[in-house]
């Protein structure tokens, strides 16, 4: 690599840290779903908010290097953009891992829900215009 291109590639080594840390917090998310530690997945959330946003600064930086068009066609350049893409799907096959942990949960919790409310009472329980189970709590002594 020429030394003209070190901008670029700086840009391009702090991008790789910056979705290898996406990644981390990913897997620490997963583990914090699984755990059900909602301060921990707050404090996830928000640390990954900012990390995306960085993550997107240093993209658009890139797109606008003046050297942008003249390493396209250096090794060194495909070989960190291909490394960059490998990175970025492993960020995404994560997070769509820790959305199917999480539609998984809410629709555990549910099911206990619905369980809950017919335990409650079998002969209030009806639905609402949305199809979500409730309980009629009017009790037997009210007359129309």
């Amino acid at each position: 690599m020429n030394s003209q291109f070190e901008p670029l590639s700086s840009l391009l080594q702090q991008q790789q840290a910056q979705l290898d840390a996406l990644l981390l917090l990913l897997r620490q998310e997963l583990a914090a779903l699984a755990a059900r530690d909602i301060d921990s997945i707050n404090s996830i959330t928000i640390d990954k908010q900012n990390l995306l946003t960085e993550i997107q600064a240093t993209d658009t930086n890139i797109a606008g290097s003046e050297l942008l068009d003249i390493a396209r066609t250096e090794s060194w350049f495909k070989q960190q953009i291909t490394q960059l893409e490998a990175a970025l799907a492993a960020c995404k096959q994560q997070n769509d891992v820790n959305k199917l942990t999480l539609e998984q949960s809410q629709l555990t919790l549910q099911r206990l829900k619905t369980e809950l409310l017919s335990a409650r009472g079998k002969s209030g329980l009806t639905y609402t215009s949305k199809g979500k189970p409730t309980v009629n709590n009017m009790g037997k002594g009210i007359k129309a």
